[in-house]
């Protein structure tokens, strides 16, 4: 009887832990503020060009995404610059330049920081922007679009 109860406690913990895994991020928001990614000391020679922008939109009526996606450069380095932005939390979620929405040709700049706020993510040497059509917020564990934004 106690080796049951053991067993099921056991069970109850790991179960709890699952839960919150994919359900915490549904309720908690992590906020950031990052600056423009300019290297060096900002001095007025350096200069930060938009090269591709556009909005983000909702993938569903679930899964939210809005705010800006920019193609920045300073001339030595390439960023995706997200502004104003705000999506649904989950888990896994990462960001990523994709040719299609369902994120079958893409580069993933890494994982998303933060689900509300500014944020930079540089590109890696190689990739040219202008390759690809869209931003998004992909949850990788499920292969779930959260949001995208087309890039002009």
């Amino acid at each position: 009887m106690k080796k049951s109860m053991i067993i099921g406690v056991i069970v109850a913990i790991l179960a709890l832990a699952i839960v919150w895994y994919l359900a915490s991020p549904l309720f908690i928001d992590k906020e950031v503020s990052e600056g423009f990614p300019v290297p060096g000391t900002n001095t007025p020679e350096t200069q930060v060009n938009t090269i591709l922008q556009g909005s983000f939109i909702d993938a569903d009526s679930f899964h939210k995404t809005e705010g800006n996606a920019l193609i920045i450069s300073d001339n030595n380095q390439n960023y995706l610059r997200l502004e104003n932005f705000k999506t649904t939390n989950g888990p896994d979620l990462k960001v990523y330049l994709s040719n299609d929405l369902e994120a079958e040709d893409y580069v993933s700049l890494g994982e998303l920081k933060g689900n509300i706020g500014d944020q930079n993510y540089q590109l890696p040497d190689g990739i040219q922007a202008e390759d690809y059509q869209y931003a998004l917020i992909w949850c990788e564990q499920f292969s779930v679009l959260f949001g995208s934004a087309e890039l002009q």
